[in-house]
């Protein structure tokens, strides 16, 4: 029984990146996903065949283009001196 070597969950982690918003990488993985889903052929050669586990990792490498879209924040400057 404990003859199993331990399973490799790194297709499960998500990426660490500082730059990178964990919300946006689900949203991202999740929308690839659903392409998957209605059809799309995978990017990376895989032996899955989820497509959440697929779409994980094709965002995870970069392989998935997107845009951000919305208003870009702005920053509010201080008030120049002497006005």
């Amino acid at each position: 029984m404990g003859d199993k070597p331990p399973r490799n969950n790194v297709h499960c982690t998500i990426p660490d990146d500082p730059d990178q918003s964990t919300y946006r990488f689900i949203i991202v993985a999740a929308k690839r996903a659903r392409q998957l889903q209605g059809g799309a052929r995978p990017v990376l050669p895989t032996s899955s065949k989820k497509p959440t586990v697929i779409a994980t990792e094709e965002v995870r490498r970069g392989l998935v283009k997107y845009t951000l879209t919305g208003q870009p924040l702005q920053e509010e400057l201080p008030p120049e001196p002497g006005i």
